[in-house]
């Protein structure tokens, strides 16, 4: 498994806003680990189709969302890979956001099988 090729894939579907493209590179019982939520892991998605469910309401949030700056990191033995990206998007209501983030991916099989995603928080 090519998890560099993985993580720019995932890189690139994700700047199209392209969710099948997205999902086709998940297992069909994935994890998706949002930030913000109200437990301390965030917000907990499970299955292709909550994850779906999730990930379009990020491109709602954000239309515009790019994740730029991109470093990707492989562990090829553990099936893992991080991606550090810098997040830029505009809201509906014209809030511009710019953040450093970073998402933590385990594989199976060539797949996602977890999505676990981390920010900085601005103030």
């Amino acid at each position: 498994m090519d998890i560099l090729s993985l993580l720019t894939e995932l890189s690139d579907a994700f700047n199209a806003h392209d969710l099948d493209r997205i999902l086709a590179l998940f297992a069909d019982d994935c994890v998706l680990e949002m930030p913000r939520g109200n437990a301390p892991w965030g917000a907990r998605f499970e299955g292709k189709p909550k994850v779906r469910e999730a990930l379009a309401s990020r491109f709602q949030g954000l239309p515009d969302v790019h994740y730029g700056n991109t470093e990707h990191f492989v562990d090829a033995a553990a099936e893992t890979g991080i991606s550090k990206w810098t997040l830029t998007g505009t809201t509906p209501d014209g809030v511009r956001k710019q953040v450093r983030g970073c998402d933590f991916y385990s594989f199976r099989n060539g797949k996602v099988i977890r999505k676990d995603s981390y920010w900085k928080i601005v103030e």
